[in-house]
């Protein structure tokens, strides 16, 4: 595990080339003082499997009018790396109920199916289902498999993109997972990265028929609830802990796409339709502290004069993303 302080100035601790679970994270960091990853009077909770089709980019108002100008995404700071973030919404956490209860309970009967009671979100409480932001106001969301066919035109000849583990990074609350996109025909850059693969029922990531499949090691932050098992019955709920919430890492996944110039100067640009940029456009409330010191929240009202102002013949109005 290497220790550094990334571009925004926040300490992080680094596995290179592997998605390390919690258990074993928790060996490779014994020598770190974190009051949080060590806690051991957390209360049950369920791990839940995500399948997820969208994922999401958050920007300031300087962000959003490099991107128009743009008319694509790219890293500002000289970098090979896009940032994405898996967009887990209620009806990918209904999904993952329904499969966990399938799983755990294979032969209930449809009654005590009719009976059970929806209890996954009462879990969901990590800024990786929130709909707010650390980065900015403004979100843009794709489709996955739109995102990736247009860097597989962009930047692979039309070849699938390689998806390959890249690190696992802890900070003090947050236990990030990051897959990287290559083109096939740069393949030297990341070799030392094991290939993501479709088929591990043991990986925290795979990605299989459009979707990106994250297991769920920590996916409270807050622990307000605990999971309760009723076998005789076939039933999960979740169960209020009381007064006194428990406070835990929290991991999401983050899709790093690798764009890289022939001409190291040069910034590279993922591009888009700016129609479909717009379409794919939405406000976010901002979440407090903000992960970037000094990055600049507007209000609903600023937000949509300053999107009105770089499309202004879309007469659509700016929507929240709530």
């Amino acid at each position: 595990m290497r220790a550094r302080y990334n571009r925004r100035g926040h300490e992080e601790n680094v596995v290179f080339n592997q998605h390390i679970k919690l258990k074993d994270l928790k060996e490779e960091a014994r020598h770190l003082e974190n009051q949080y990853l060590f806690r051991e009077n957390i209360p049950s909770y369920p791990h839940p499997e995500f399948h997820v089709s969208h994922v999401r980019h958050d920007t300031d108002e300087a962000g959003l009018r490099g991107i128009k100008r743009d008319r694509g995404f790219k890293n500002p700071f000289e970098g090979n790396l896009l940032w994405w973030s898996l967009v887990v919404g209620p009806d990918e956490i209904r999904s993952a109920e329904r499969s966990l209860l399938k799983t755990t309970y294979p032969d209930r009967t449809e009654e005590q199916a009719q009976r059970q009671q929806s209890f996954l979100e009462k879990f969901a409480t990590s800024p990786a289902f929130n709909k707010t932001s650390r980065l900015g106001s403004y979100r843009f969301t794709f489709p996955l498999e739109e995102l990736l066919t247009a860097y597989s035109e962009q930047f692979c000849q039309g070849a699938p993109p390689v998806m390959r583990v890249l690190r696992t990074v802890l900070y003090k609350l947050e236990v990030m997972y990051v897959v990287v996109v290559n083109s096939p025909a740069n393949q030297e850059e990341f070799s030392d990265c094991p290939l993501l693969t479709d088929d591990d029922p043991n990986a925290v990531c795979t990605y299989k028929d459009g979707r990106f499949i994250w297991r769920a090691e920590a996916m409270c932050e807050t622990h307000s609830y605990k999971l309760v098992r009723r076998p005789e019955e076939k039933q999960m709920e979740a169960q209020p802990v009381g007064y006194n919430p428990q406070f835990y890492v929290w991991d999401h996944v983050a899709v790093a796409l690798h764009v890289k110039n022939k001409v190291p100067s040069l910034l590279v640009v993922l591009n888009f339709d700016p129609i479909r940029l717009r379409e794919n456009l939405k406000f976010c409330r901002a979440e407090k502290p903000g992960l970037i010191r000094g990055v600049r929240f507007e209000d609903f009202p600023q937000a949509e004069e300053n999107v009105k102002g770089l499309w202004p013949d879309d007469p659509a109005p700016l929507e929240k993303d709530e």
